[in-house]
């Protein structure tokens, strides 16, 4: 694989930068091949939401980060794209939270496996669980790979945090009594409906306001944070998101319709 030239003024030129970034750990085994087809209709998700992080992202960011900061055993699960695109904030992330990093995949292989563990320690990360014969526990009634976890990180978990992650699971840990919190650029995404806290936002941009946040939660003490959590309603925030959605989706339709008019006018 060779480095590809991206132009700073190029109009796309941060997406591509993230773009080759999966590709390169795609090549050195991290991402799975069809981790890039996700990356791709969540980039198409973001674009909806004019790129940017909205009030009901934030919103939700301050409710995961007091339900993770008030947890007994939190831990953040990573699969492939995580790591790729976030593996130094996320070590950042569970210092500032006190929570365990669990390797968690859908296309599971040993070497897979350890090629992410790899990174997340190159990272920072103290610790990461469930590689290899440490995957030996199984999450009740889930057929894939992703049923494998760790018997002292998500099967012991009261919060999971699970950014970027398969329906099926997050259902799955919710079965088992589990608070998650989901970080998903599609709202209407199982895993963004099923969740118990759900945060419409891209990884990239945050994971590091997650940080800061915890932060500032952990300075203002924890009955900050239970207020944080009585006031949150999941379901009303991600019904705020769609509505974000269609207003952009209604003016953009109304401005193509406008200059449409204003060409015939012309003759054009």
């Amino acid at each position: 694989m060779t480095d590809v030239n991206i132009p700073t003024l190029h109009p796309r030129a941060e997406s591509i930068r993230v773009r080759e970034k999966l590709i390169k750990y795609c090549h050195k085994g991290v991402v799975a091949s069809a981790g890039l087809i996700a990356h791709g209709r969540g980039e198409a998700f973001d674009y909806l939401l004019g790129e940017r992080t909205t009030e009901p992202a934030l919103k939700a960011m301050e409710a995961a980060m007091a339900m993770l900061l008030t947890a007994k055993k939190p831990v953040i699960s990573v699969n492939g794209n995580v790591a790729a695109l976030a593996a130094e904030d996320v070590a950042r992330l569970a210092e500032v939270t006190d929570a365990k990093i669990e390797v968690n995949l859908f296309y599971r292989s040993r070497g897979r496996e350890q090629a992410i563990k790899d990174l997340l320690l190159k990272a920072g990360a103290h610790a990461v669980l469930g590689v290899g014969e440490d995957a030996s526990a199984r999450i009740p009634e889930l057929g894939s790979e992703r049923r494998r976890v760790d018997p002292q990180g998500i099967l012991v978990a009261d919060v999971v945090l699970v950014p970027l992650e398969d329906g099926d699971r997050t259902e799955a840990l919710v079965r088992m009594g589990k608070e998650v919190i989901a970080l998903d650029l599609n709202p209407l995404s199982r895993t963004a409906q099923q969740a118990s806290i759900t945060i419409v936002d891209n990884i990239i941009r945050a994971v590091p306001r997650l940080i800061e946040l915890a932060k500032e939660l952990k300075e203002q003490g924890l009955e900050k944070s239970w207020e944080k959590l009585r006031s949150f309603d999941n379901k009303r925030n991600l019904a705020e998101s769609l509505a974000l959605i269609n207003g952009r989706l209604t003016t953009l339709a109304m401005e193509s319709k406008r200059l449409a008019l204003e060409d015939e006018k012309l003759g054009l």
